[in-house]
């Protein structure tokens, strides 16, 4: 029996070559790859608490994938990749590089010259970096840490609450979550920084 999934409003569908990448076969059902993955998840947080951050590393192609692999490469053999197949949302696979160097770019643009707020900076990194879509799953949770490492590392400042929620369960709070990502890919940035903060 293979991997069933079920994928909530706003999650990208894994194609069947993607599904393979599972490292551990007796994970059938949506359920158990949710616990598998929040074990990873707590490894990563682990193996975050104990380096030492600065801006210089934490804006790198490589901090962003080596995250991802800590955060999902027990349980993935993609995990620290980038995609290399269209999804339903992102830009095209082939563009991921580039755009994500852009990001960086401008991110670092925005730390010197203090463009934003150092809240707003993490929550648009956030944004722009979900938008791009850079691994064939678990772009949101990435981001959300990524602004947390941001927000704490680089500006000294408590991590967001992300209305307490890792966002897993179809519920409410992903609901209001889903229409904050929608606004800011519309130009407003504030639900979703709200939705950071609460």
């Amino acid at each position: 029996m293979g991997l069933e999934l079920q994928y909530k409003d706003g999650q990208t569908p894994l194609d069947e070559q993607e599904k393979e990448g599972l490292k551990i076969k007796s994970i059938t059902t949506q359920g158990e790859l949710d616990e598998f993955e929040q074990l990873n998840i707590e490894k990563a947080v682990e193996w975050i608490i104990h380096l030492k951050l600065k801006s210089e590393r934490i804006l790198t192609e490589k901090f962003i994938k080596d995250l991802h692999k800590k955060m999902y490469g027990d349980v993935w053999k993609w995990g620290g990749e980038f995609r290399k197949t269209h999804k339903n949302i992102g830009l095209k696979w082939t563009q991921i590089g580039i755009e994500l160097q852009i990001l960086i770019d401008d991110t670092k643009y925005w730390i010197e010259n203090k463009t934003y707020s150092p809240v707003e900076i993490a929550i648009r990194f956030k944004h722009r970096i979900v938008a791009i879509h850079c691994f064939p799953n678990g772009n949101g949770r990435h981001s959300r840490m990524m602004a947390d490492i941001i927000i704490e590392s680089i500006f000294g400042k408590e991590i967001f609450s992300w209305h307490k929620s890792n966002m897993v369960q179809a519920d409410e709070t992903r609901k209001i979550y889903i229409s904050a990502l929608k606004q800011a890919d519309n130009g407003n940035i504030n639900p979703l920084i709200g939705f950071a903060e609460k």
